[in-house]
């Protein structure tokens, strides 16, 4: 029986990951979340869930994984400039701690790093605090591996999308919180220019590509986003709703290259389509999976 631990595991993105790790044969998994953006919402079955922090990992989990996903980390660009208290004590202390917890017990670290790294020809960790802790925490793991030996391999996750996204409040995503606005008959806020170019990543294909990453990835460079990429105010227009434009905001990143040629070579490729996801929760009543009548359609729509 393989065992994993996954941090985060009541969040959005967390979730679906044990989700796909619970219905597999021979996998035991435990969720470590402190609940600070997870929810009880979404526990799924055959997943012993944790309720801790990741600066105490070692005590919460006392035998040793065979593998370790950690995604329990502050997530909020722009946010992160009146939150770099707790940015730094889930980002830097709470990773450092997940860190030397796989070097002592000698299991395998998958982190979630973020595509803020690869952002605006390479400024992008200047950009805000968040962006800066998730760079460094990609440095600390790769001179864990030289020093130390860590086994490890580092997953660049971009804009995730899909059923159980946040959608209102101050860590909602941006389809989560169109979704919502078109549901409630209010304007759609694009904050200016709205030109800012992102690779929308249905949650699906996301956990896929972090499955394979923990199963057969070593080392770093495992880029899971679509390559379709389209602009905030591009994303508005397909939703339909009035547009409101908001004055722009500090760690805001125009855009952010994607290369997942590393990826794909583990078997991966994404099978989901932004454009085509919007269009089924507009005929759904934009209401997401989660909490429809009818689930959407899922079926895979990128040829």
């Amino acid at each position: 029986m393989k065992k994993v631990v996954v941090t985060g595991g009541a969040g959005f993105i967390g979730s679906h990951l044990c989700e796909k790790l619970a219905g597999l044969p021979g996998y035991a998994v435990w969720s470590l979340d402190n609940y600070s953006s997870g929810s009880t919402d979404n526990h799924v079955e055959g997943v012993t869930y944790i309720n801790g922090d990741t600066r105490d990992i070692d005590q919460h989990i006392d035998f040793t994984p065979d593998l370790v996903f950690h995604l329990g980390e502050y997530s909020r660009t722009e946010q992160s400039f009146a939150d770099v208290e707790k940015v730094l004590q889930f980002n830097q202390s709470g990773t450092q701690a997940v860190i030397e917890f796989c070097r002592q017990r000698g299991c395998k670290l998958v982190y979630a790093g973020s595509s803020t790294k690869f952002a605006d020809a390479g400024s992008g960790p200047e950009q805000s605090p968040y962006a800066w802790t998730k760079a460094a925490n990609t440095q600390l793991i790769q001179l864990y591996g030289k020093w130390y030996g860590l086994s490890y391999a580092i997953a660049y996750f971009y804009n995730a999308y899909g059923p159980r996204e946040i959608s209102s409040g101050p860590y909602a995503t941006l389809i989560g919180l169109f979704t919502r606005h078109m549901r409630d008959g209010s304007e759609l806020q694009v904050v200016h220019p709205g030109a800012q170019v992102r690779n929308f990543t249905h949650v699906r294909d996301i956990v896929e590509g972090v499955y394979l990453v923990g199963k057969y990835g070593q080392g770093d460079g495992y880029a899971v986003g679509s390559e379709e990429s389209y602009s905030v105010l591009d994303i508005a227009r397909m939703f339909g709703g009035p547009i409101k434009m908001l004055p722009p905001r500090p760690g805001n990143r125009m855009h952010a290259s994607l290369n997942s040629e590393k990826t794909q070579a583990l078997g991966w490729a994404p099978q989901y389509s932004v454009s085509q996801y919007i269009k089924q929760l507009r005929a759904n009543d934009w209401r997401q999976q989660a909490d429809a009548e009818t689930p959407l359609d899922l079926t895979p729509q990128v040829s």
